[in-house]
């Protein structure tokens, strides 16, 4: 249902829908990516099944064990593991993605 999110800044925001999914990490390292939305690869632009969060659609997303919260970000990268209710998280190195490893989440679907 409707809810909202105040984050540890003090943000408030307004969610529609909240997701149970799972998160996996991918990265560049350092070499220059892109996404399938054609935008530069970088923290906050992941990766999603389509048919399951279309892309362009905002979220907030953190892990249900509360050991990380990814934050705000934007769906604009696909990836042929990525199905159903997987979302590849973006970080800035190979070493990020490996100390986060696959974890449970919650997205929720800002409106």
């Amino acid at each position: 249902g409707d809810g909202v999110i105040t984050t540890a800044t003090g943000e408030v925001l307004t969610y529609t829908q909240k997701l149970d999914c799972v998160a996996t990490a991918y990265s560049c390292d350092g070499v220059p990516g892109y996404t399938f939305s054609g935008t530069p690869a970088r923290v906050g632009a992941i990766a999603v099944d389509p048919t399951f969060i279309p892309l362009g659609t905002r979220m907030f997303i953190m892990t249900n064990d509360g050991e990380y919260i990814y934050g705000i970000a934007t769906a604009e990268d696909i990836g042929g593991a990525v199905k159903g209710n997987i979302v590849d998280l973006y970080f800035d190195t190979f070493a990020e993605c490996y100390q986060f490893g696959m974890r449970e989440c919650s997205v929720y679907i800002l409106g």
